[in-house]
């Protein structure tokens, strides 16, 4: 009998880290039945993932409803998540990371009696308002749990420090570096095709040193995305060798301060959100980025790129203990200090690009799907 997988996400980072494992179980058919599902906690962001790597989901929620709230969305996960559950009856339910899709999606999954996969597990910042509310809900998961993924060593202390069984860890390095070689290597290809990558292209100007912009947590929502595109618009005015290429969130919280301050400058651009493949191209031509991102702290070390975190925690501190990332908070001036050294200074650039990636070597799915097979 095959041991039988579920695979839920329902956000874009979830999907894209969650690809790889998909593949790599796809690959090992003989001894795993794997079943997608999909809350579509994101919906167009989240299709565009599916789509570039070729993954049709068994089982659509198609959650996402206009004013969405987390009350309604956590128990519509579980809700719809029960029958899905009650027909494929799997073994394994695997969550990832720290969205409500993970946390609801993990307490259906005990409901039912499957064991819980938290792949990214472990991650701390010990602040439950920061973010909000994903460390509640990664710290949920993994109180339910019954395997965990860790990324790093220091998230498996973490968890070792919450009396986690050790024999239940297994640090595999994170899945998204997995994605990440898959996705450069995809889209660098000469027989690649994208309409969005050759807008991109075309706007992109290889002369300058290109700053990458994202942002969109709800902590900076305020003030701090006002301090942020103050920082944005005083490094374009003192660095004409500076293009600042910024996908700004649809938020109308982002989009309103976004568009009063930096629009107009004309050495920024504003432009719509990109799809993944569209955002791995420009992260591979990126000097440096700017954002308050997750991921993006795993993924731009692998390629070389500096980044600037503005957020005032992170629960991904391998990354600034390696000198991968340098946290900013959304304070101006630091903001600006920090990368007018880097855009500045070859050498304090040089020792950052060239640090070593605390986030794995490519080869976490593997370490995952090993680990199961002694399970068996």
């Amino acid at each position: 009998m095959k041991i039988k997988n579920l695979i839920v996400f329902g956000t874009r980072p979830e999907a894209i880290k969650m690809a790889p494992l998909v593949k790599e179980f796809n690959k090992n058919s003989d001894i795993f039945e794997t079943k997608v599902c999909i809350t579509a906690q994101h919906r167009e962001m989240l299709d565009q993932v599916l789509e570039f790597f070729e993954i049709s989901p068994h089982f659509d929620m198609d959650l996402m409803k206009q004013n969405q709230n987390l009350y309604s969305l956590t128990s519509d996960i579980i809700i719809g998540l029960k029958p899905i559950l009650e027909d494929f009856r799997p073994h394994y339910v695997f969550v990832h990371g720290d969205t409500t899709t993970t946390m609801a999606a993990g307490i259906a999954a005990f409901y039912s009696g499957s064991k819980v996969c938290h792949i990214e597990a472990g991650l701390r910042t010990f602040n439950n308002r920061s973010p909000f509310p994903e460390e509640m809900n990664r710290s949920i998961t993994g109180r339910i749990a019954d395997f965990h993924f860790a990324p790093t060593d220091t998230a498996k202390e973490n968890l070792l420090n919450e009396n986690i069984a050790s024999n239940t860890i297994e640090v595999t390095g994170n899945t998204v570096i997995d994605a990440l070689e898959l996705s450069v290597k995809r889209v660098t290809e000469s027989s690649y095709t994208d309409k969005e990558i050759e807008e991109l292209n075309k706007l992109w100007n290889p002369s300058k040193k290109l700053l990458l912009v994202t942002g969109h947590r709800r902590e900076n929502h305020g003030q701090g995305f006002i301090n942020i595109c103050n920082a944005l618009a005083q490094l374009a005015k003192e660095n004409d060798n500076v293009q600042i290429i910024y996908p700004v969130h649809l938020n109308p919280n982002v989009q309103k301060p976004v568009y009063q301050i930096l629009d107009g400058i004309d050495s920024i651009s504003l432009i719509n959100p990109l799809s993944y493949p569209g955002f791995v191209w420009l992260m591979n031509r990126a000097y440096l980025i700017i954002t308050d991102s997750g991921g993006v702290q795993e993924e731009a070390p692998s390629l070389g790129k500096p980044v600037l975190v503005m957020r005032d925690t992170t629960e991904r501190p391998e990354a600034v203990d390696a000198g991968t990332v340098i946290l900013t908070g959304t304070n101006t001036e630091v903001i600006v200090d920090e990368a007018n050294k880097l855009i500045n200074n070859d050498n304090a650039y040089q020792q950052m690009s060239q640090r070593h990636n605390p986030y794995g070597d490519g080869k976490a799915c593997y370490r995952i799907i090993e680990f199961l097979k002694n399970q068996i």
